[in-house]
């Protein structure tokens, strides 16, 4: 096939239009984004609600959210940076740490619409599939649908670990096992006690044991935050299973007292206009 020239005539410069800011900015995949928000007629103007997982590099952001014309309504938020208050000071972007996230996601959400006491979830971890069905005579379980944005969804991702956090904290979320840690693609097969592992921060502290005995500086260096906060191998799994039972009990979140503003400026008007006067400037 030979090649073909691209022309590009003033016709094409007249009529050309630009893509959407956030595509432009590569921050919205718009292809996904209208499968997810878009709802059927037939359900009028009932919310459709998305799990929106999000990380960064020190944080992970999990919201509850429904598209309008005028922009997306966020429902309830959590955030991986609250975890300290439930114990976890360390690896705050971890699969672990993503599944607390998820977690405290669910747990404040149907605390703020009663529903905390009918849709508990799944108290004991054991990664394996469970899935939340609607109570009769009780509202419908709180359904919503996992927006990863643009995350590679590929198997052990950790945005199916704030999934997995959110689906056992008590709300109706679409999914399957194939990816979550533990799947294997060749035998069709999924270890449960695999994906527990990554949960309950294991496959951390296995590490931390084999870099104690290999190499003591390695250890030193990669896990100086483990080591200043008095986290060893063995209070992992202690420190996870004590945050998943603090979550439960108390989800809430704590506004921050508003700070007094120490007035710096002071404006004298006149006549003519103002001017500042003795005043200290910020």
């Amino acid at each position: 096939m030979g090649f073909v020239k691209v022309v590009k005539s003033k016709a094409y410069f007249k009529r050309y239009q630009v893509k959407f800011r956030r595509r432009r900015e590569g921050k919205t995949d718009y292809f996904a984004r209208k499968r997810l928000v878009i709802q059927d007629k037939n359900k009028y103007n009932t919310p459709k609600y998305r799990m929106i997982v999000r990380f960064s590099n020190r944080d992970i952001c999990c919201q509850i959210a429904y598209a309008k014309i005028e922009g997306d309504q966020i429902v309830s938020a959590a955030y991986s940076h609250e975890l300290p208050k439930y114990g976890i000071t360390v690896g705050l972007t971890n699969y672990a740490a993503a599944y607390c996230t998820g977690l405290l996601l669910a747990r404040r959400l149907l605390n703020k619409f009663g529903l905390d006491q009918v849709y508990e979830g799944q108290v004991e971890v054991t990664g394996d599939e469970f899935n939340v069905e609607s109570i009769d005579g009780q509202p419908g379980a709180f359904t919503c649908f996992l927006d990863a944005g643009l995350a590679r969804t590929s198997t052990g991702n950790k945005v199916f670990g704030a999934l997995k956090g959110a689906v056992d904290g008590g709300l109706s979320i679409p999914h399957s096992t194939k990816r979550f840690p533990g799947y294997d693609m060749e035998s069709k097969e999924f270890n449960a006690e695999m994906h527990r592992k990554h949960i309950m921060g294991m496959n951390v502290s296995d590490y931390m044991s084999y870099l104690m005995e290999e190499d003591e500086d390695a250890y030193k260096r990669q896990f100086s935050r483990f080591i200043k906060n008095g986290v060893t191998p063995d209070t992992v799994e202690e420190m996870y299973k004590k945050a998943h039972a603090a979550i439960r009990e108390n989800p809430v979140h704590e506004k921050k007292p508003k700070k007094d503003v120490k007035k710096k400026r002071w404006v004298w008007y006149t006549g003519a206009g103002f001017s500042l006067g003795n005043c200290a400037l910020g």
